[in-house]
């Protein structure tokens, strides 16, 4: 009945992980390709724009610093062909640009850009301007994303595992230390902390070669790229990740003390190592901490120097209990019954996890506030909606602790798994496991069989040997019986063997009974297994969080970019199109500007200049205009402005109904029967 109750218990157990899993793979396939810290706020040429003469080069203007390379900025022409020439520079603060070639031919032209934030995450885009009017392009600007494909998936499942791995092992060891120093010889915990090195460990290398091809090319083949590793050493990020190696280095000396040397001593000589190796283990955790605080977000943006500290104590702080919680769990469910997890220690993590929450609390307010910076970014940004999720998910984590604290009160004074010696069992309890019951009738059956021998062997002595011999054969086969071993059988050392194995499975089968048995140790375990559960999800939120661009960056960036189309549209002459005309009669020839001010949907102020070859303006008979935007069918639109002064006409309410690239045809008359149409097409709105 027991390993019936067990197994459907472990079944349970394993699709709950199952699921965890299924949807810890569900938010990190949701997760898409990194979104970009650094945001494009400004450029010259503009986003669609339609200059007349070309420009000598191209300035991108970001939200923060960004890192380049010599291939971080291009400039394609119709063809696909590259104009750019040398290495982008930067002119002033955030902005940055790079040299044309001299002579460009009209055209529409394609920006693109591939750059790291100064939080390590990079960033890519692209869009187009004209030179003199719009043409077909063979370049496509769809698909221009950071961090995505293979090579962005893998980096952030390596991210995951490294913060995961970075929990068990400092929230491991911290357990062992803090909460259960007999912890130290339970081979259970002692694969949970290595294994969190390990995790740690090879997620940090394999971050180091994925760098290259993450934040460049995104191809596999450039994972093993030299060239791209040794760029990867230069930078901020590169130098965190072999730092984090180096740390690792001497967390490896930590735990080979840890389960070594330190689990050798007697309690009363632990507890001088105690001190030093809590103060040494300390350093490493804080270092290793430091090489996510000293490279991502906290390294940027407002107060820096205050954000990073608080992060190093907002990573220990979730190590602390998660970590933790991983170890308490383990404890719980795989320590061996000769060595039992006591209350006391259960207790010790319950006040350590209490302390860790209130730090998480602390330092995660402060965090998002500085990420956020408005109520609104919560509900207006990724970056906002996700600690909503974050939220909400440590909210039940705190719920279901607070359940576990109420059963770590009611063991306080129980004794939770203290072994008892073997004893039959009383009436009302659960029998052994089938395993055990087979054990033990194997050894019932071999004590019966040595007792039927032993009086055999006693009734053929008293017929030779007289009664005297009897009396002396009976003592020592009662003997014999008490141990379950035949005299016979003594000699045989391998059936001595069995036998006392098969003694030891009954009495640690006895000894699990009563351990598994105690109701409040079972409540524990389910509601700290449920804890588990609810962390694997809050970690992978996490992970996200750390790879969204925080709110008060997006925030600044919509509040720069919109800034920065008012100041253009309030600028006189926001779109100026200049075309050359020739009617084939007398004074014929000439060049008509066009000015539309501030070329928005809606209302909109027109000038037309015309002027001769020379630059001196001239009357002509008529002038007309006609916008159409054949994208949607809609015109053509005429537009008659009225004379103002020689060689200047105006039309005030110029109504443009929608955005889009509008062709702008200009009608000419330089006299009765001579007359010419010119046209250019123009972004507007």
């Amino acid at each position: 009945m027991l390993l019936r109750v067990r197994t459907l218990v472990l079944r349970r157990v394993r699709t709950l992980v199952l699921l965890l899993l299924a949807a810890t793979g569900l938010l990190l396939a949701g997760a898409g390709p990194v979104s970009a810290h650094a945001a494009l706020t400004g450029s010259d040429p503009q986003q669609g724009a339609v200059v007349d003469k070309a420009p000598t080069q191209v300035s991108l203007t970001f939200s923060e610093k960004v890192a380049l390379s010599d291939d971080s900025l291009r400039v394609l022409d119709p063809k696909g062909q590259r104009i750019d020439q040398g290495a982008p520079a930067n002119l002033s603060g955030t902005t940055y640009a790079v040299k044309l070639h001299s002579g460009l031919p009209d055209g529409t032209y394609t920006v693109t850009y591939q750059v790291v934030s100064e939080d390590s995450h990079p960033v890519a885009g692209a869009y187009t301007f004209s030179i003199g009017a719009p043409s077909q392009t063979s370049v496509s600007v769809s698909g221009q994303e950071a961090g995505g494909g293979v090579v962005g998936w893998l980096y952030g499942f390596g991210r995951y595992v490294s913060y995961a791995g970075f929990i068990v092992l400092v929230g491991g060891a911290a357990f062992v230390l803090a909460c259960w120093r007999r912890g130290s010889s339970v081979r259970a915990l002692q694969r949970l902390v290595v294994s969190g090195w390990l995790a740690l460990t090879a997620a940090t290398l394999g971050l180091l070669l994925l760098r290259g091809s993450y934040t460049s090319t995104g191809k596999v083949g450039d994972i093993f790229d030299l060239d791209l590793l040794g760029q990867v050493l230069q930078t901020k990020t590169g130098a965190a990740l072999v730092s984090r190696l180096l740390l690792l280095a001497a967390a490896a000396l930590f735990i080979a003390v840890l389960f070594g040397a330190y689990d050798k001593r007697e309690d009363e000589e632990k507890r001088d190592l105690t001190f030093g190796l809590a103060i040494g283990g300390s350093v490493v955790a804080a270092g290793l901490a430091a090489s996510w605080a000293m490279s991502e977000h906290a390294s940027t943006g407002l107060q820096a120097g205050l954000a990073m500290p608080v992060d190093i104590v907002h990573l220990l702080a979730v190590a602390g209990w998660l970590g933790g919680l991983a170890a308490l769990l383990v404890a719980l469910y795989w320590t061996p019954t000769d060595t039992p997890l006591e209350a006391s220690a259960v207790r010790r993590f319950s006040r350590v996890a209490f302390g860790s929450v209130l730090a998480l609390v602390a330092t995660g307010i402060y965090q998002s506030w500085r990420q956020l910076g408005s109520w609104s970014a919560f509900t207006g940004t990724r970056y906002g909606q996700l600690l909503l999720v974050k939220i909400g998910l440590v909210l039940l984590l705190v719920g279901i602790a607070w359940i576990s604290r109420r059963w770590t009160a009611r063991l306080a004074d129980a004794v939770v798994v203290k072994p008892r010696k073997a004893k039959e069992p009383a009436d009302g309890e659960a029998v052994e496991d089938e395993a055990a019951d087979s054990e033990a009738a194997s050894g019932e059956k071999e004590h019966a069989t040595a007792q039927s021998r032993t009086s055999a062997a006693a009734t053929s002595a008293s017929g030779k040997k007289g009664a005297s011999a009897a009396v002396a054969d009976k003592g020592a086969s009662a003997a014999v019986a008490d141990k379950g071993v035949s005299p016979s059988d003594q000699g045989d050392s391998k059936r001595v063997a069995q036998l006392a194995r098969q003694q030891a499975a009954i009495d640690t089968a006895r000894q699990k009974q009563q351990r598994d048995a105690d109701p409040n140790r079972f409540g524990l375990r389910r509601s700290v297994l449920a804890e588990a559960g609810v962390a694997v999800v809050l970690l992978a939120v996490t992970t996200m969080l750390t790879s969204t661009e925080p709110g008060r960056t997006e925030e600044e960036a919509r509040a720069a970019t919109s800034s920065s189309a008012s100041a253009d549209g309030s600028t006189a002459g926001a779109l100026t199109l200049d075309m050359s005309f020739d009617t084939g009669g007398e004074d014929g020839k000439g060049v008509v500007r066009i000015d539309l001010d501030p070329a928005r949907v809606g209302g909109n102020e027109m000038h037309v200049y015309v002027q001769r070859p020379n630059g001196r303006a001239f009357d002509i008979p008529e002038v007309k205009v006609a916008f159409t935007l054949e994208s949607q069918d809609i015109g053509p639109l005429p537009v008659v402005p009225d004379h103002i002064s020689t060689g200047h006409w105006s039309a005030s309410g110029v109504q443009i109904p929608m955005a889009g690239e509008w062709k702008i045809a200009v009608t000419v008359r330089t006299s009765d029967i001579d007359q010419a149409t010119v046209s250019k097409n123009a972004q507007i709105g």
